[in-house]
C-alpha cells in the first residue's frame, strides 16, 4: 500500500504544473460513453487520497495505480467505480428518456435538472407517478410541459400528490385543468397542507356537493384556501350567515378571496346602515347580486351620495332602488346616472317622481344612450311630446323591450287599422302595451275578432285586454260566461274580476 501511494505521489508530482479545474456544479446532460475513466471515478480517487492535488496527467496516471495495488484491492476499486458510473448512467439516461416522452428535449431537461438537482436522486417511479397524477386532473400536453419547466418541484412535492388524490378519490369533482395549472404554478407546496379540511368545512356548512366543483373553479385557490386558515374561512361563513351564508358563496365564489375585516365587513355594514338596519333587506341585495361586494367601498359611497345630492333621495330610497336593481352600482355616474337624472328632471319629475320611476324602471339607468334615443324617437313619432311626464312614463314602460320589438308592435297596430293617435291613447291607458310580444298580440286580437265576435276598436277602451294570457284567462273565462251572459259582456268585467269572486259567481249561477 505504501508503494502504491509512493508511485501515485511521484506520478502526480512529475506531471505538468497546470491544474484541473473542476466544474462548480454537477455535471448535467446524458453521460457519454468514453474510453477514459469517468469524472466520477476521478472524484472518488480525490476522496481516497484527499491530500493530493490532481494535474492534467492525473487521468492517465490512475491506470498504473490499479496495477500496483493488490488484485483484490484493485478489483474492489474497479467494482466501486463501475457501480457509480453504471447507476448514474442508467438513472440519468432513464430521466432523459422519460422527459423526452412528455415533450422535453435534452437541453430543456438539462435546465430542469439544474433548477432542481433533487430530481437526480428521486426515483423514476416516483416522478412517473407524479406525472400520471397531474395528467389524471387534465394537465397534459403543452400544459404539463409548461408546468414542469416553470415549476419542477411539482414532480417531487408530496403535497401535490395528496391534493390530487383528495380531488379524485374523496371529493370526486372535476376542476378545470387551467385552474389547477395556474394554482400549482403560484403556490408553494407546503401551503397545500390542510386544503382538504377547508373544502370539507364548506361542505359542512351547507354548500351542496354538486356545487363544490363550481366553487373551486371560480375562486383564487391560493387566496381562498392556502393563505387563509380554517378559522378565517369559518369566520367568513359565520359573518355571512344572517344574509344568506353559503348561498351567497355559491352564487359568487370569489367572495372567499376577500379579506373579511378589510373588505367584507365594511361593505356589508354600509349596505345595512343604508337600509335602516334591515338585515333581511340587506340579505336580499346580497343574494340578488353578490357581485356588489366586489365594488370598492368608496365607489358605493360615491353612488349613494350622487342620488342624495342630484336627485334629492333619502338613504332608504336609494337603498330601495339598489334592492330592485343592484346593478345600478355598476353604472357610470358621469356617462349614465347624471344625464339620466337630468333628463327626468327636464320631463318635470320631482324627487318623489324620480324615486317611483327608478323603482319601476331601474333598467333606465343601465341602457345605452343609443337604445334610449331610439325609443324616445318612436314615442315622439306616435304623438308623445318631448320632455313631458307622459313621455317619461311611457319610456319607463318600454325599458325592458328592444327597439325592434317596439317597432313591430307599432307596425302591427297600424296594420289592424289603428292610427298613431289610437296607439298613443292605448299606451297612455296601458303603457305596457308597447312592450308585448307582437305574435302574442296578434293571436289575441284575432281571437277577439273571430271567436268573441267583438270589434277591434274595443281595445281603445280596454287595451289591458292584450296583457292577459290567452288560454288561461281570456279563453277560459269567455267559454264559461258566454252561455250565461251572452257574447256582449264587458271585456273589463270579464277579465278584471278576481278569480275567487269569478268562481263564486259561477257557482251561484249553476245552482
Amino acid at each position: 500500500m505504501v508503494a502504491a501511494i509512493t508511485i501515485l505521489t511521484n506520478s502526480f508530482s512529475s506531471s505538468s504544473s497546470s491544474r484541473i479545474s473542476f466544474p462548480s456544479h454537477e455535471f448535467v446532460g446524458p453521460p457519454k460513453v468514453a474510453s477514459s475513466i469517468s469524472w466520477q471515478r476521478i472524484s472518488f480517487c480525490v476522496e481516497w487520497f484527499p491530500s493530493f492535488q490532481l494535474n492534467t496527467t492525473s487521468r492517465i496516471a490512475l491506470r498504473p495505480v490499479l496495477g500496483v495495488l493488490s488484485f483484490q484491492a484493485a478489483r474492489r476499486l474497479r467494482g466501486r467505480f463501475s457501480c457509480v458510473g453504471t447507476n448514474t448512467h442508467i438513472q440519468t439516461d432513464d430521466l432523459f428518456s422519460f422527459f423526452r416522452e412528455i415533450g422535453l428535449n435534452d437541453g430543456e431537461t438539462n435546465l430542469l435538472l439544474a433548477k432542481n438537482s433533487t430530481l437526480r436522486s428521486t426515483s423514476l417511479d416516483r416522478i412517473r407517478s407524479q406525472v400520471l397524477a397531474l395528467q389524471s386532473v387534465g394537465i397534459k400536453g403543452i400544459a404539463l410541459f409548461r408546468l414542469i419547466t416553470k415549476c419542477p418541484d411539482v414532480l417531487i412535492a408530496e403535497e401535490i400528490g395528496m391534493l390530487i388524490s383528495f380531488l379524485n378519490n374523496d371529493l370526486q369533482v372535476e376542476i378545470d385543468s387551467t385552474q389547477l395549472e395556474r394554482f400549482f404554478r403560484g403556490v408553494e407546496p407546503r401551503f397545500l397542507l390542510g386544503f382538504d379540511q377547508k373544502v370539507k368545512l364548506l361542505l359542512h356548512h351547507g354548500i351542496p356537493p354538486q356545487k363544490i366543483g363550481y366553487v373551486l373553479n371560480n375562486v383564487n385557490l391560493n387566496k381562498a384556501f392556502c393563505i387563509k386558515s380554517v378559522e378565517d374561512i369559518e369566520r367568513t361563513i359565520t359573518f355571512l350567515k344572517p344574509y344568506g351564508g353559503t348561498d351567497i358563496i355559491v352564487r359568487r365564489p370569489a367572495i372567499l378571496n376577500y379579506d373579511l375585516d378589510a373588505h367584507l365587513i365594511p361593505k356589508v355594514q354600509f349596505l345595512r346602515e343604508l337600509s335602516g338596519e334591515d338585515e333581511e333587506a340587506t340579505g336580499i341585495v346580497l343574494r340578488k347580486l353578490p357581485f356588489i361586494l366586489s365594488y370598492r367601498l368608496e365607489h358605493m359611497e360615491g353612488h349613494v351620495e350622487f342620488f342624495r345630492s342630484n336627485a334629492g333621495l333619502s338613504d332608504q330610497e336609494v337603498f330601495k332602488i339598489i334592492q330592485v336593481f343592484p346593478n345600478m352600482m355598476s353604472a357610470s355616474k358621469d356617462r349614465k346616472l347624471r344625464p339620466r337624472t337630468e333628463f327626468l328632471k327636464q320631463c318635470g319629475l320631482n324627487s318623489n317622481d324620480i324615486f317611483k320611476f327608478l323603482t319601476r324602471a331601474p333598467l333606465f339607468l343601465a341602457l345605452s344612450e343609443e337604445n334610449i334615443s331610439l325609443k324616445i324617437g318612436y314615442l315622439v313619432k306616435i304623438g308623445y311630446k318631448y320632455r313631458t311626464k307622459e313621455l317619461a312614463v311611457a319610456l319607463g314602460a318600454v325599458t325592458r323591450t328592444s327597439c325592434e320589438n317596439m317597432q313591430k308592435v307599432v307596425g302591427l297596430f297600424l296594420s289592424y287599422g289603428f292610427s298613431c293617435a289610437d296607439i298613443l291613447a292605448m299606451s297612455k291607458k296601458h303603457p305596457q302595451v308597447l312592450q308585448y310580444n307582437p305574435s302574442s298580440l296578434e293571436e289575441k286580437m284575432e281571437y277577439l275578432i273571430e271567436e268573441m265576435g267583438r270589434e277591434i276598436s274595443e281595445l281603445l277602451a280596454f287595451p289591458a285586454f292584450l296583457g292577459y294570457k290567452l288560454d288561461d284567462r281570456i279563453k277560459h273565462r269567455f267559454e264559461l260566461k258566454k252561455k250565461t251572459r251572452g257574447e256582449g259582456m264587458s271585456l273589463n268585467k270579464l277579465l278584471t274580476v278576481p278569480a275567487d269572486r269569478f268562481l263564486s259567481k259561477k257557482v251561484v249561477r249553476v245552482k
